[in-house]
């Protein structure tokens, strides 16, 4: 039943993006994905299983974590204009994961 409910959960949130996405103000749809679903779930396991310290750390890397982000939406703006949807895509998250994992070795080294 857990699964269904999340299934059904997931499907209205690509129904609300695509709702949104037709709007005036279609850029809203941009912000739906961002809402911390799964923020709120790591944050309570980290809480529950290894106490508020580690939880402040979790928090302080989520908000470093908002670099590679940034760099996708900055290297997606720049290959959107220079080729096909889904290679500029394919891209950014090629940008991402350049991002995310010089993330986890400044990280890694920095608490070592």
């Amino acid at each position: 039943m857990g699964l269904l409910f999340k299934s059904v959960i997931g499907a209205a949130v690509v129904v609300l993006i695509a709702l949104l996405s037709r709007t005036r103000n279609y850029y809203i749809a941009g912000l739906v994905p961002l809402f911390p679903t799964f923020a709120l779930l790591a944050h309570y396991i980290v809480a529950s299983e290894r106490g508020t310290a580690a939880l402040r750390t979790t928090v302080i890397f989520g908000m470093w974590a908002i670099i590679p982000y940034f760099v996708y939406l900055l290297a997606l703006w720049y290959f959107s204009s220079l080729m096909r949807v889904p290679l500029a895509l394919v891209s950014a998250v090629s940008c991402w994961g350049v991002a995310a994992w010089l993330l986890i070795v400044c990280w890694t080294r920095w608490h070592s």
